[in-house]
């Protein structure tokens, strides 16, 4: 009789990768949207990136809502927005909800979210940007490219939130590269990028990294009248985090704070009176900011 050897069982965690398997299907979603004078004049959606247009108040920029349908994204996942606003019109694009970055696996590259705005002569939009929010192990690189016309005017927001403070999680461990690139008439003006890898959370916690900060929040006013709006951001400064200049037709406003709940809160405050002050629209943003 043949003696029965057990075989040892396979290993059938996440982090396991037999030879030759197949990797894992990553989401490549991609949306334009075009603006003309009387409102949207072109559009081109991948899924999961949807295009939502709900109808505005009156007063405001014909509005454009980005809907992830995943709920998420991981490692090797993309997003590509293109948005164009057309001479003399005008938008604001805002995301439906904030987008959550999940832990990669070791061997994946990074989640890529890439957005580009195209403004043409005295066209006007705002790009509303909710909280990236990410997740312990996640790696991310995102990008903000904005062209724009010598007399053509944006205020953009974007915001960080390094781990679920309200499960109790900390952003240890990952990677975070955000760059931004304003030109305009094709002349580059400005250049920013975070780069953070490895140890994030001795980062953020160092006082000459984040200063114990768990959100971070950029505002850009780019446009001819940009300088003169640089007392009502000083204004709008809400804690030492944060800070406001002005140069080159551009208006920065900076925001970071332990609880991303109240940066929130500031920076939906400061991107109203600043909306207010540079389009003369009303202070209140789209009531899905608030959500």
């Amino acid at each position: 009789m043949t003696a029965l050897r057990a075989l040892p069982l396979p290993d059938t965690s996440p982090e396991a990768k037999p030879r030759g398997a197949a990797r894992m299907q990553r989401v490549d979603g991609q949306a334009m949207v075009r603006f003309g004078p009387h409102g949207v004049r072109d559009l081109r959606q991948v899924a999961p990136a949807r295009l939502l247009f709900p109808d505005g108040r009156d007063g405001d920029f014909p509005l454009a809502v980005t809907v992830t349908t995943t709920g998420g994204l991981t490692g090797g996942d993309r997003l590509a927005l293109d948005i164009v606003v057309d001479p003399g019109a005008a938008a604001t694009i805002v995301p439906q909800a904030a987008e959550k970055l999940y832990r990669a696996l070791p061997d994946d590259p990074p989640t890529r979210i890439e957005t580009r705005v195209t403004i043409g002569a005295g066209g006007r939009c705002e790009w509303l940007a909710q909280e990236a929010i990410l997740f312990d192990r996640s790696r991310m690189r995102r990008s903000l490219e904005i062209d724009l016309a010598a007399d053509a005017r944006i205020l953009a927001m974007e915001m960080l939130v390094l781990g679920r403070g309200a499960m109790g999680e900390t952003y240890r461990e990952g990677l975070i590269h955000d760059t931004w690139r304003v030109r305009r008439d094709g002349r580059l003006v400005w250049v920013d990028a975070l780069h953070v890898a490895g140890d994030v959370a001795a980062t953020a916690a160092a006082p000459f990294g984040f200063g114990g900060a768990s959100a971070l929040v950029t505002l850009v006013h780019a446009g001819p009248a940009a300088p003169a709006h640089l007392d009502l951001a000083r204004g709008l400064c809400a804690s030492p985090g944060s800070g406001a200049t002005a140069f080159d037709g551009l208006l920065i406003l900076r925001m970071t704070g332990p609880d991303p709940r109240v940066v929130r809160d500031w920076a939906l405050n400061a991107a109203g009176a600043l909306r207010a002050a540079i389009f003369g629209i009303s202070p209140r943003l789209p009531s899905l900011c608030y959500c």
